[in-house]
């Protein structure tokens, strides 16, 4: 029996850390763009600095909840908040987050963008290929990739130990 790699140890990423990404990542942007959409929670910071560098004012907000693990990862998502259809509709959106791991939220939202008549792009600080459920395809731009359990500076009530029990915990 092949016992399954063991995750590494969590990587903490300070503000200056986040900076460089955000630096990273802003070249990659070609806009303009009608609207930024910022996915709960992890993407607020992460979208306000960009909407903040590249002058979007329009912001928007989604947030997606997908069933408690034991259902299944291919389940449908429950959309807690999500703009109205004429706020995207015939718009160029960027959908920020802070990092694509198995991609289902991200790709959920660019889709509920399209069939509503958007233009999405998809941009995180984080890609995981390795975990991703969607092989054929990521984030339209990223940063950095990793294999790593990110710990973004903004998650302040995640000590080391509640960390490494994440780690541990399947998603």
């Amino acid at each position: 029996m092949t016992m399954p790699p063991l995750p590494q140890a969590p990587e903490f990423l300070s503000w200056q850390d986040v900076d460089k990404l955000i630096d990273y990542l802003l070249p990659q942007l070609r806009g303009p763009y009608d609207a930024l959409l910022m996915i709960t929670r992890g993407g607020i910071i992460p979208g306000g600095l960009i909407a903040e560098a590249l002058d979007i004012r329009q912001i928007l907000t989604a947030a997606v909840e997908f069933p408690q693990a034991g259902q299944g990862r291919f389940v449908w998502p429950n959309f807690v908040q999500f703009p109205a259809e004429s706020l995207v509709r015939d718009r160029r959106v960027l959908i920020v987050d802070d990092i694509w791991a198995h991609g289902r939220t991200m790709t959920t939202v660019k889709g509920r963008i399209l069939a509503a008549g958007g233009r999405p792009e998809t941009a995180v600080l984080h890609y995981k290929p390795g975990t991703s459920l969607f092989r054929e395809s990521g984030p339209d731009h990223y940063a950095a990739v990793t294999d790593r359990f990110i710990v973004y500076p903004w998650e302040a009530q995640r000590g080391p130990d509640q960390a490494n029990m994440r780690a541990l915990q399947p998603n």
